[in-house]
C-alpha cells in the first residue's frame, strides 16, 4: 500500500509572514507533503501502530489507510447517562461489563458515572470499551494514550490489545509514545520519524512483571477501599495481604479462617485502576489461596479457600480456570428478617437484648461463589 500525502493552503503575504520568510529561508510554508509505503497487505493483521513524534504526519498516514473517520475516543457519550448504558445500549449487559473489565476498568463505581466525570485514564479505558464493543471492520485511533499517565498507558494498551485480538477487525493505532510498543505488541509498526517499516518478527517481548507478596495489618485496606464495590465491615480473625509491583502497591487481599467447614475464605480483593485488565489481581488471588492450600496460612492447616464475588468479568475467569470450582450461586441474598430474628436471639442469649439487630441479606446482587483447589 502506498500513500501520498499533500496539503496545500494558501501562501500568505502579510509583513509578519513575509519577515518569517526573511529570517529564516522559509519561502513555501504552505505546502506540505510525504510518501509512504505500507507492505500490510495480505498480512492478515488485527492491530497496526502509526508511531512518531507530532507534525510527523501520523494523522495524515492514518487517515487514508480505511474509508472510515478515524475514531474519537472522547466524543459522542451522553452527559446525563452513566457509561454502562452509553456502551452498546442496545448490546448484552454481560458483554459491556466484561468489556469493560478486560480493558482495565473493573472499577464497578465507574461504570455508574456519566463520561464527563471521569478521571482521564478512566475515559480512555471507556472508549475503548465502546470500540470493542462496537467492533467495526476497520478503525483508525489517534492520539493513542496521549493524555493518560504513562503506567496506565502502557498497561492499557496491553489490556486492549488482548481483548482485541479476541473478535475480528482491524485497527490502526496512532501514537507519539514509544514506550507502549512492546506492551502493546502490534502485528506492525511504522515510525514516521525515521520512515521505517517492521513486522511484529522484530518485536522484543513484552516486558515481564514481578510481582511480590507481603502480609500486612488491615490498616492498609483504607488504601484500596475507594475501590471496593462494598460497603462491609473488616472479617473477623482476618489476615491481610497486598501485592507490590515494584515500589507500587497494586493489590490487596483479605483471608478469614472458615474452620468449622474446613476452609479458609478471601475476600476484599481489589486491583488498583492502572494495573487492571492484565491478569495480575487473579495471579495473586491464586497465589494467595495457594499459600494457604499449602498449610502456610492461620492455624497451619491445608484448607481450601472459598471465594465469593458478583463480577462478572472475575467469575468468567474463575468459572474457566482449573484452579477453581463453582460451588454455588445465587441471584439475591438471604432472607433479611430471617437474619435479623438469628441476631435478636444471639444477642438475648449473651444478655445484650438491647442492640439493634438489623440483619444481612435482602439485597438483589448476584453472589457466586468458588473454591480454590489448586493444581
Amino acid at each position: 500500500m502506498r500513500i501520498d500525502v499533500k496539503h496545500r493552503c494558501s501562501d500568505f503575504d502579510s509583513y509578519r509572514a513575509a519577515r518569517v520568510k526573511s529570517l529564516f529561508n522559509a519561502e513555501n510554508g504552505c505546502n506540505w507533503e510525504k510518501s509512504v509505503d505500507l507492505p500490510i497487505e495480505g498480512m492478515g493483521w488485527k492491530i497496526g501502530l502509526i508511531v512518531g513524534a507530532s507534525g510527523t504526519g501520523k494523522t495524515s498516514i492514518g487517515s487514508r489507510i480505511f474509508s472510515e473517520p478515524i475514531h474519537d475516543l472522547y466524543k459522542g457519550w451522553d452527559i446525563d447517562k452513566p457509561i454502562v448504558d452509553c456502551i452498546d445500549p442496545d448490546g448484552d449487559f454481560n458483554a459491556v461489563t466484561g468489556t469493560l473489565s478486560s480493558v482495565g476498568l473493573g472499577d464497578v463505581p465507574a461504570w455508574l458515572r456519566p463520561f464527563h466525570v471521569l478521571s482521564n485514564g478512566e475515559k480512555f479505558r471507556a472508549g475503548l470499551a465502546r470500540l470493542v464493543c462496537e467492533r467495526p471492520e476497520h478503525a483508525v485511533v489517534d492520539e493513542f494514550t496521549s493524555v493518560i499517565d504513562r503506567q496506565i498507558a502502557k498497561v492499557g494498551a496491553a489490556a486492549f490489545a488482548k481483548t482485541w485480538r479476541k473478535g475480528s477487525g482491524q485497527v490502526v493505532l496512532l501514537s507519539c509514545h514509544y514506550d507502549i510498543i512492546d506492551w502493546l505488541q502490534p502485528d506492525w509498526v511504522y515510525d514516521t520519524n525515521e520512515a521505517r517499516f517492521y513486522d511484529r518478527d522484530c518485536l522484543r517481548q513484552r516486558p515481564s512483571l514481578e510481582l511480590q507478596i507481603y502480609k500486612v495489618s488491615g490498616s492498609v485496606f483504607r488504601h484500596f477501599k475507594p475501590h471496593y464495590y462494598l460497603d462491609l465491615p473488616l472479617p473477623v480473625a482476618a489476615e491481610y495481604f497486598v501485592g507490590v509491583i515494584g515500589d507500587e502497591p497494586v493489590c490487596h487481599l483479605a483471608v478469614a479462617p472458615l474452620f468449622t467447614a474446613k476452609a479458609y475464605r478471601a475476600t476484599r480483593l481489589v486491583t488498583m485502576p492502572e494495573w487492571q485488565g492484565i491478569g495480575v489481581g487473579t495471579k495473586f488471588l491464586n497465589a494467595v489461596c495457594e499459600y494457604h492450600l499449602q498449610g502456610r496460612g492461620r492455624c497451619g492447616h491445608k484448607y481450601p479457600v472459598f471465594f465469593h464475588t458478583s463480577h462478572p468479568q472475575l467469575c468468567g475467569a474463575l468459572r474457566y480456570s482449573k484452579k477453581w470450582k463453582q460451588t454455588a450461586a445465587r441471584l439475591y441474598g438471604e432472607n433479611k428478617a430471617r437474619s435479623s430474628a438469628s441476631m435478636r436471639r444471639a444477642h438475648e442469649r449473651k444478655g445484650t437484648s438491647d442492640r439493634c439487630a438489623t440483619g444481612y441479606g435482602g439485597h438483589f446482587r448476584a453472589v457466586q461463589a468458588f473454591k480454590y483447589i489448586g493444581g
